[in-house]
């Protein structure tokens, strides 16, 4: 068989595979040229889910005759002047995406520049293209794709549903729309329908508030922060506003909508020790940096890219993360707030709660004693002095009442919270074990009489080898014959009731799934959290008022206790007037 070149037709079909495999890919192309044109308004209509008709109009810069000639010519570009691949300022760069759409489906293109007089039509069907003709159009462009993959019949059979190609082209728009925050958008659905309206914003919040919602825009901290010439900037949701999946974490490089594996993996790695396993993060990025920085050239869709010093881009990420997370404190969401109201019924006949006196200054001060961090953790601890009136003067409030010996009932300035004593305790003891880890290592305190604990021959070798670093960690072990390992010293932040043997068949079992290729170090969130649960205050447990007036001042104290280690809220925060709503007095 003979070698032989393709003819331009078929090639440009071939190319169109690669960079156009359904509507909303087109659709994605089209915006970001508007983008690159300088427009200030661009609108999108679909029609079919975008397969029977697709136009986007803009009022760019718009192009001449001469320009809309070349502009559906494979690898012709006004994006890179210079020839330069290392320094892509545009969002476009290839000559790629007209000349794709036009060889597999029926193509029109009018523009009009800025300035000029006339306008000018372009058609292109399956790849031949037609003759210019004049047309009136206002300055800008208008590109509309009939008939997608009419010319490659065999790309229908893969198209999804109407309705889910419409989503995805117009999930493709919003991303662009969140990068450009002062430029106007719409997408049009058939008959007219608007599916999305987005006004010029003065600032991102607001664009991303109209785009993923209040709740994103209301419970998301400020992300802000600079390293090595890059800047990292955009809003990142509090732990307990976790999704299911991943797709609401939106991240961009110089503007562009990108899936890129190091930025969804910093960001896991930032939340690691605030969310359960199944749980992800809502999160929108922004990321600046040098063009010559980063490579956008290694993905036909450009959705991915290369960063020179991934190194230092992972850790701006997650250290802007963390920092930022770690201030807002014990803040969780308002949406933890609104499921709880939502699961308000009539209730039945309900008993007396059990209120308690206030405390005296000498029973407050043994539960701060109680509760207080050791000296090592170098963490604050409010002073014991005598409670004051008012519960205003705590965002947490004052303990008022213990519920099923679990949960602590607290008034505050406008309402009350109700707080989940094991889950806000767990959270206070694992930030004191990684606060301690990281100063001059866990204190131990010895057991009085060793505590013998038997396991399965497997998980007691794999507990015993880890003894030295477990050691690290304050827990000190050994082997103890061929199905059992001997527990001499616990963490002293544990206290003295700890229940070995439970404990150590727990961290048998997150060894075991952790593997052997690690360092407890760097997986310092799975040991640490199964030592903190063993050490916190358990549901059952009954408390003071002393106590539970305490467990709130260090909450107040502690980084990231809206949520437990399992991103579960450490409380639920009910204001007056969501109260009076349940009584029908709103």
């Amino acid at each position: 068989m003979s070698i032989r070149l393709l003819p331009p037709t078929l090639v440009n079909r071939i190319a169109a595979g690669e960079v156009i495999e359904r509507p909303a890919a087109a659709v994605k192309e089209l915006v970001e040229n508007a983008l690159d044109a300088g427009a200030s308004r661009i609108d999108v209509v679909l029609e079919n889910g975008g397969q029977t008709r697709i136009a986007v109009v803009d009022d760019g810069c718009g192009m001449s005759s001469e320009e809309l000639l070349l502009a559906v010519e494979r690898h012709c570009t006004s994006k890179l002047p210079d020839d330069d691949l290392l320094r892509i300022r545009h969002l476009g760069f290839r000559g790629e995406a007209l000349p794709s759409i036009g060889a597999v489906s029926r193509l029109e293109i009018t523009s009009r520049p800025r300035g000029s007089e006339a306008a000018w039509r372009l058609r292109v069907e399956g790849g031949e293209k037609g003759a210019l003709a004049p047309a009136a159009h206002p300055p800008g462009t208008r590109v509309e794709v009939r008939d997608l993959f009419y010319a490659t019949p065999a790309r229908l059979k893969f198209l999804k549903t109407p309705r889910t190609e419409r989503d995805a082209a117009v999930d493709a728009v919003q991303r662009l729309a969140m990068a450009w925050p002062q430029i106007a958008f719409s997408v049009t659905a058939d008959e007219g329908r608007a599916l999305l309206k987005l006004a010029p914003a003065s600032d991102r919040r607001t664009r991303l508030a109209a785009i993923l919602g209040r709740d994103f825009a209301d419970n998301a901290v400020e992300i802000a922060a600079e390293r090595e010439g890059a800047r990292l900037s955009g809003l990142a949701g509090l732990p307990t506003l976790a999704r299911a999946t991943a797709k609401d974490q939106y991240l961009f490089v110089n503007g562009r909508p990108v899936r890129d594996k190091l930025l969804l993996g910093a960001v896991r790695g930032a939340y690691q020790d605030l969310l359960a396993g199944d749980r992800h993060a809502m999160v929108a990025l922004f990321l600046e940096l040098p063009a010559e920085e980063v490579d956008v050239n290694v993905h036909p869709a450009k959705a991915e890219v290369r960063f020179r010093d991934s190194q230092m881009v992972r850790g701006l990420i997650v250290g802007a993360l963390r920092h930022a997370l770690a201030a807002a404190g014990h803040r969780a969401s308002t949406t933890v707030a609104a499921t709880a109201l939502h699961a308000f019924r009539a209730p039945p006949s309900m008993g007396m709660l059990a209120l308690q006196p206030r405390p005296s200054a000498r029973e407050l001060a043994e539960a701060q004693a109680l509760y207080a961090p050791p000296p090592a953790a170098a963490e604050p601890a409010p002073a014991a002095a005598e409670e004051p009136e008012p519960a205003e003067l705590y965002p947490l409030g004052l303990a008022r009442a213990q519920l099923h010996d679990t949960y602590i009932l607290a008034e505050t300035r406008n309402g009350f919270v109700l707080v989940d004593q094991h889950a806000a305790h767990e959270r206070l003891v694992y930030e004191r074990m990684k606060a301690a880890l990281a100063a001059n290592g866990v204190a131990r305190q010895a057991l009085l009489l060793p505590e013998v604990v038997e396991l399965d021959e497997k998980a007691a070798a794999l507990v015993a080898g880890r003894a030295e670093e477990l050691a690290q960690l304050g827990l000190v072990l050994e082997p103890f014959g061929p199905g059992a390992v001997v527990v001499r010293e616990v963490p002293a932040l544990l206290g003295d009731k700890v229940e070995v043997a439970a404990l150590v068949r727990d961290l048998a079992d997150e060894l075991a799934e952790l593997g052997e290729a690690f360092a407890l170090k760097e997986r310092l969130e799975e040991v640490c959290g199964t030592l903190a649960c063993h050490g916190s205050v358990r549901a059952g447990r009954k408390l003071s008022v002393p106590e539970m007036n305490a467990l709130l001042r260090q909450m107040e104290a502690t980084p990231h206790s809206g949520q437990c280690n399992h991103g579960r809220p450490t409380y639920v925060e009910l204001r007056r007037e969501d109260i009076e709503r349940l009584f029908g007095r709103r």
